[in-house]
């Protein structure tokens, strides 16, 4: 423990003071490139420059995802500029004493042995593949991976808010992975640039080694009085074992390069991914094995590679089937117990397409994790993604938000997160609202432009696109932004898109508000209610049920009754809960406590306007009752009569809003329920409220009776 403490506090003064150990090597090159080394620290350096690449390539089998090394562009350029100085520093020694150290003399002695021309062919090579290949296809694939990583950065930011809103995630969750998003971008735009540094190193290399080796020829031919053939061995030699020994910490370099760009994310390392490739399946290895001891059979070919090779593969494809066997038996042997001996589970679960190992079946959670539906959920097109995301400016979560709140502020209704998701399948500038799984709105949107709507008040007629505003079904044109004031002077009501989305947004919230109320809110209501008024909610409880209750709420809200008075509704729930259990009579006695909620919702400059109807029509609707309110009803009326009385509403009603009033139509309260009822297929936009439902005080003006 000790030595572990000791360990971790001399690692701990080494990132406190890594800073300043990045300054003195920056430092250290620039001396480089301007005084000259005694050749024992130059050995020292080069053979710190060769165990660099070999650390940071090893550093890449290890990591599991890019951004595990994300300052991997920083190394590169502080590497290559190493590398650089060091180049400078052996050619000022090459070429004033004829001597570089030891390490630069032995790579020209010993690995090449002596022969200068060998040595020029394997830097030549050395070069080649790490330009050409490695260099090349590194800088490629970080080219199209810094490409793509952006182009899925909006994707990406959609998901993480869809999980926000949703409450898959809290606002801590999302900004870390809004971070990493960003710090991925910013990595492989990064690593797009810094491959630049290793294809430029390849060709300076190239460069100063052709130069090394005039500059020694002259030096030595001109200045020393050497033959050419005396020149060539020392200066070339010396110069080739220099381009030897830079460039193979250069392809090292080149190589973690390539491994970290096309490294996908992960759970293990490079090394177990790899060995997983290859022993996956058995087949491959198999007929590899086969493979092997067919050429090994051909006469003229080596056999004993052949058979070593053959008998090493055989051996793993062997190990290979024995463990996909067993898991497959495993599997087997777990559906058996779960479906039953013989069951249909246990019969016909071989290997799949192409001798792959069988799926292993899905788990009931699985199963169910496929049924959850969400309260709503909104789908775009990829078009529509601007309006959204706010990285481009799209405001349209707060917008959410703001109408969320304005709906618990009007209606007391608490509106669940909304999902929102991209979908290819539909057209780039379309979307789709869902509650409860069921479409129930759609519409197209052109971010770029403008929703100029005809009202009935244009003088002077614009140029766009025909569509319709889907929230209410108007014409309406889209327009570009220079024709909005145009339009506007015209007459145009002129909306901007994401306007246009939150008004359909808004009004299919109104529209379908009551199936939004479920149990488990109505749970939450109770609660919160509870805390300040806990004799209220027990006595309720005590006569009526949680369904009872979401009903009674459904009820309101549909006919578009603010239910923010929850006290007031809880107490007429437990005063009339003991005489009937009936949900439209708990409804009509609710709508009653709520007169003046619903008289001041009516009102317009200080009067309701209504119309009433006829006591000829009031008759017949109960005598066509059976049965009340409180025990239950059905009504027996003539389609015919119904038709009738559909039909003098609506020509009233028609009426009414020409003189510019909202519709109203005031009924005795014995028959307010059961005329809503009929009316509200056809005239869903008409409030239905009895003589009841209008609180003292309230000024009534009637225009005309539905004869």
């Amino acid at each position: 423990m000790a030595e572990e403490r000791a360990g971790n506090s001399a690692v701990g003064r080494m990132m406190r003071f890594s800073d300043v150990g990045i300054a003195l090597l920056m430092i250290m090159v620039v001396i480089m490139m301007i005084i000259p080394l005694p050749t024992w620290l130059l050995d020292l350096l080069l053979t710190l420059n060769i165990t660099l690449g070999v650390v940071v390539l090893l550093v890449t089998f290890y990591v599991n995802r890019a951004l595990e090394i994300s300052s991997f562009p920083s190394i590169l350029l502080i590497v290559t500029l190493f590398r650089l100085a060091l180049n400078v520093s052996t050619t000022r020694l090459i070429l004033l004493k004829g001597d570089a150290g030891n390490i630069i003399s032995s790579f020209g002695n010993f690995v090449v042995g002596g022969n200068y021309v060998v040595g020029a062919v394997v830097f030549l090579i050395l070069v080649i593949i790490q330009f050409l290949v490695i260099t090349k296809g590194a800088e490629r694939v970080a080219e199209v991976a810094a490409r793509f990583t952006l182009d899925a950065m909006p994707g990406k930011q959609m998901a993480i808010d869809a999980d926000l809103n949703a409450g898959l995630i809290d606002e801590l969750g999302a900004k870390e992975r809004r971070r990493d998003i960003q710090r991925e971008a910013d990595f492989y735009g990064s690593m797009d640039g810094a491959s630049k540094f290793v294809k430029g190193d390849a060709v300076a290399g190239l460069i100063i080694t052709v130069i090394n080796i005039l500059g020694g020829l002259s030096i030595g031919v001109f200045q020393r009085g050497l033959s050419m053939g005396e020149a060539a061995g020392v200066y070339s030699l010396l110069t080739v074992g220099d381009g030897l020994v830079s460039q193979i910490p250069a392809l090292l370099f080149s190589t973690a390069t390539g491994i970290i760009v096309t490294r996908a994310a992960s759970d293990s390392n490079l090394g177990q991914d790899v060995l997983a490739s290859f022993v996956r399946y058995p087949r491959p290895l198999m007929i590899g094995t086969a493979l092997l001891f067919g050429f090994a059979m051909v006469p003229g070919l080596p056999t004993i590679p052949f058979i070593v090779l053959a008998v090493f593969l055989g051996m793993m494809a062997y190990g290979v089937y024995r463990e996909v066997t067993g898991q497959e038996m495993a599997a087997r042997e777990g559906e058996g117990k779960s479906s039953g001996a013989g069951g249909p589970g246990a019969v016909g679960e071989g290997e799949g397409e192409g001798g792959q190992p069988p799926r292993a079946p899905a788990s009931p959670d699985d199963v169910m994790k496929l049924l959850a539906v969400d309260p709503m959920e909104m789908e775009i097109g990829y078009g529509v993604i601007p309006l959204v995301d706010p990285n481009q400016g799209g405001d349209m979560l707060d917008r959410i938000s703001t109408i969320r709140k304005q709906m618990a502020m009007d209606m007391g209704l608490v509106v669940p997160s909304i999902r929102i998701r991209d979908n290819i399948q539909l057209k780039p500038s379309e979307y789709l609202i869902r509650v409860k799984g069921a479409l129930v709105g759609q519409g197209d949107l052109m971010p770029e432009h403008y929703l100029a709507m005809d009202t009935g008040n244009v003088i002077d007629e614009v140029v766009g696109v025909p569509t319709t505003e889907p929230a209410f079904g108007l014409p309406a044109l889209w327009i570009s932004p220079e024709l909005r004031d145009r339009a506007e002077a015209g007459g145009y009501t002129v909306v901007d898109a994401p306007s246009v989305l939150a008004t359909h947004l808004s009004e299919i919230i109104k529209v379908h508000g009551a199936d939004l109320i479920t149990r488990q809110e109505i749970q939450k209501l109770t609660d919160m209610v509870k805390e300040s008024n806990s004799a209220v909610v027990e006595e309720m409880l005590g006569v009526v049920g949680l369904g009872d209750i979401q009903k009674v709420l459904q009820n309101l809200v549909s006919e578009h009754i603010p239910i923010r008075d929850l006290v007031s509704i809880f107490e007429t729930l437990a005063d009339y809960g003991r005489l009937s259990t009936s949900v439209d009579y708990l409804t009509e006695r609710v709508r009653e406590s709520l007169s003046r909620i619903i008289s001041l919702r009516l009102k317009e400059d200080g009067v309701v306007t209504v119309a009433t109807l006829s006591p000829a029509w009031e008759q017949r609707v109960r005598d066509a009752l059976e049965g009340d309110l409180v025990k239950g009803w059905r009504l027996n009326m003539d389609s015919r009569e119904i038709s009738r009385l559909v039909s003098a509403v609506s020509s009233k009603s028609e009426e009414i809003m020409i003189q510019g009033h909202s519709p109203v139509l005031l009924v005795s309260p014995d028959v307010r329920l059961v005329v809503r009822r009929i009316l509200e297929a056809s005239l869903p936009a008409m409030f239905v409220v009895s003589y009841n439902e209008i609180s003292q005080g309230i000024d009534i003006q009637s225009l005309g009776m539905v004869e």
